[in-house]
């Protein structure tokens, strides 16, 4: 049996995060949607999206790349909100049943306003 290979990156809100003025984390969450929209455009980021975490988690978001853990380590470390400390990344290399998992064309908000539809 053939199967699709897939990296999963848990996006994790650092403990020791900086605290940032509403401005700024407004800007900083902006440029990690943007990046990510990028990625998406050109192809390595499958799908991405933030979670409803558990009472006492620090899941942030979960992204599914198309590239190996290498390569998306790299690339998440590009991520400004990894880069500003606010997020850190957990990556798992996952194995499906060839064609089990599909992500048709689609665009992803470039940021929060866009994400609320405004």
């Amino acid at each position: 049996m053939k199967f699709d290979r897939w990296t999963v990156l848990l996006l994790l809100r650092r403990k020791d995060r900086p605290t940032l003025e509403p401005r700024a984390a407004d800007e900083l969450q902006d440029s990690h949607l943007a990046y990510l929209a990028k990625l998406h455009e050109e192809g390595p980021l499958a799908a991405a999206g933030p979670v409803d975490p558990a009472p006492g988690s620090d899941l942030a978001g979960i992204c599914i790349y198309r590239t190996d853990p290498e390569e998306t380590e790299r690339l998440a470390g590009q991520d400004p909100a990894v880069k500003a400390g606010a997020l850190r990344i957990e990556l798992h290399a996952w194995s499906v049943p060839g064609g089990t998992i599909a992500f048709p064309p689609s665009r992803f908000p470039r940021s929060a306003n866009e994400a609320r539809g405004q």
